[in-house]
């Protein structure tokens, strides 16, 4: 079964809304093993959006549109669903006893233009909600392809979907599971993970396997569908643990995780503790290691020194390293690390140094990222240039560090993540 979402409001095609129900929604179908082949947005004109709905009818065996089912007149989806099925609108007086019942109960009085919202397709059936005064829509056509309207506001979209659609597409669709696997890697380049998985890519359509790259990391989807989502996750299963064991240590979770919560459960699992010294992410490397809940119990904190003074007064930076490499530099970056490690008592201590941009700084240029880690008797550090703006320097910055955490507390035997523009070099504890 094909199915194809449509978001009716200018507000989502001026930006300033984001369409979180398509994501929702598109979620819950493919729980059900709904196909979701293609999501529209429309603004709210009524000729476009009965454009919309006849394009999606043509090619989609359900149709469901999420929003312009209030009051008002700006609310227009269901002139514009009757205008696309060629019928007139119908007021239903059971949906007007609904609505006034409903504001009595409230102890308000009903304004006139809330009547709108019993004006129906004729030919198309509705859903009376429990939340807010907008009632859903459903219409079947002739040759079996379904058209469900419901509400934009989240909590009544999700309250019809799950007591009424979902329900009806599942007995539809009959038995069947959509199932997604993500494995999430991080310091390896998006072209290299698709040359390591091109004979899976190419040669598998049930599971499939997509990429998606972001800011220092690369996902890997693979997806299967099935009668039941037991057989689903048996045909996901061989081809994860292949991908898996061809990316190697790249690999931080077969999970869908974050890099953090990997690390913080690692933390919680050895019993150490850890800190960090930040300076070009300015306490955002902070921000993720203190984000999952039971933080507390291994990140002891942080120290922002963003000037040569702080790294050097706060941090013990020596002048040798100030006047020599610089501030942006390994040698920075392992005593930096150090010194986070004594002033926070923590057993490991991670650090970032570096030029967010967009110009140059102490001779190095926009992107130069140095990471660096210290526990007993272990001081690594890394550098390496990462692309993009300053967000994704940053961002890339803040992989780095917390994946050199991981792999130093796997044991891994590389525990920087070398790759062809990434080195490493051990150093003295605690300095140069």
């Amino acid at each position: 079964m094909r199915a194809e979402l449509l978001g009716v409001g200018t507000e989502i095609l001026l930006g300033q809304i984001c369409n979180n129900n398509a994501q929702w929604m598109s979620e819950r179908l493919a729980e059900i093993g709904v196909d979701v082949m293609h999501h529209q947005a429309v603004g709210d004109n009524e000729d476009r959006i009965a454009e919309a709905f006849r394009l999606a009818v043509s090619r989609a065996d359900v149709v469901i549109a999420t929003g312009g089912l209030g009051p008002t007149q700006d609310d227009i989806t269901r002139e514009g669903l009757a205008a696309a099925l060629g019928v007139s609108l119908v007021r239903h007086g059971e949906i007007e006893d609904f609505l006034r019942d409903k504001f009595r109960r409230l102890g308000r009085h009903m304004p006139a233009i809330n009547l709108r919202q019993a004006d129906v397709p004729e030919g198309a059936r509705y859903i009376l909600p429990d939340r807010g005064t907008a009632p859903g829509l459903v219409y079947e056509t002739k040759d079996g392809r379904r058209v469900y309207a419901v509400p934009g506001v989240p909590a009544e979209m999700r309250e019809m979907m799950s007591g009424t659609i979902l329900p009806e597409l599942a007995g539809l669709a009959g038995p069947a599971a959509l199932v997604s696997r993500t494995i999430r890697a991080t310091g390896i380049a998006e072209s290299k993970v698709a040359e390591m998985l091109d004979d899976l890519f190419r040669t598998s359509s049930n599971p499939t396997v997509a990429y998606l790259a972001s800011s220092g990391e690369v996902k890997v989807r693979i997806t299967a569908k099935a009668a039941t989502r037991a057989q689903a996750e048996e045909l996901v299963r061989p081809v994860a643990e292949e991908v898996a064991a061809r990316l190697g240590a790249h690999v931080f979770t077969t999970e869908d995780e974050e890099l953090e919560q990997v690390v913080g459960r690692l933390l919680k699992a050895r019993a150490e503790t850890v800190s960090c010294a930040e300076s070009l992410t300015g306490g955002s490397l902070a921000f993720r290691l203190s984000a999952a809940p039971g933080a507390s119990t291994y990140f002891k904190g942080s120290a922002v020194c963003y000037t040569s003074a702080a790294k050097r007064d706060i941090l013990g930076v020596s002048e040798a390293t100030i006047e020599g490499p610089g501030i942006v530099s390994e040698e920075c970056a392992r005593e930096m690390a150090a010194g986070a490690r004594r002033i926070f008592r923590s057993d490991i201590a991670v650090s970032l140094t570096g030029v967010a941009g967009p110009d140059p700084h102490d001779g190095k240029p926009p992107g130069t990222v140095c990471v660096g880690l210290a526990a007993e008797g272990v001081a690594l550090s890394r550098s390496f240039r990462a692309p993009g703006d300053r967000d994704m320097v940053r961002r890339w910055a803040e992989q780095a560090a917390l994946d050199m955490l991981r792999r130093h507390l796997e044991g891994s035997t590389d525990p920087a993540g070398l790759g062809p523009e990434i080195g490493v070099r051990a150093g003295p504890p605690g300095g140069n």
